[in-house]
């Protein structure tokens, strides 16, 4: 029996803390580190944008990110809805080929909480996903739905963030 053999949990990272896509990373290089094959698709970032993007293909992973160069404030505009459903539909794709040994959907939960995906799709491709597949869902907002289907639930909790004293995102530490 192979050490992949007993992969194809459910993770989920969410949470109003930071810190989501970086476990992720994270959970990426260990398993690029044992040999197994990476994929990360990015909903909501767009590519080029963030220092994480250039650096893990780098290291042998595939990065598809989905997202526009801005950031969704309030209601989704339809491009960023379509963009959204495009992510989604590449997950599926990715989820069920059995191709990767670790699939990570990073902000898909954002756009579920912003309402450009539907909660059931999501679960529907959890379900149905390749059997030795590791998934990872990023994301604030993440459903309780999907809690049910996860087999590892981190919740990251914001006790104090520079932003609180007017310190905004910065290069190399938020993206």
């Amino acid at each position: 029996m192979s050490w992949k053999d007993k992969l194809g949990l459910v993770h989920v990272y969410t949470g109003n803390g930071k810190g989501k896509t970086t476990a992720a990373l994270g959970l990426a290089v260990r398993m690029l580190g044992s040999g197994g094959k990476v994929i990360i698709l990015q909903f909501m970032k767009a590519p080029d944008l963030y220092g994480e993007q250039k650096k893990i293909r780098e290291c042998g992973a595939v990065i598809e990110s989905f997202g526009l160069p801005k950031f969704v404030h309030g209601k989704p505009e339809p491009e960023d809805i379509e963009a959204a459903r495009r992510a989604l539909e590449r997950a599926k794709e990715v989820a069920l080929s059995g191709e990767w040994d670790l699939v990570i959907l990073d902000e898909i939960c954002v756009a579920l909480g912003f309402e450009m995906l539907d909660v059931e799709e999501v679960e529907e491709l959890i379900r149905n996903k390749a059997p030795h597949t590791e998934l990872v869902l990023t994301g604030r907002y993440c459903p309780e739905e999907l809690f049910e289907l996860a087999d590892y639930v981190t919740e990251m909790r914001e006790v104090k963030h520079p932003y609180q004293r007017g310190i905004l995102a910065r290069r190399g530490i938020e993206f």
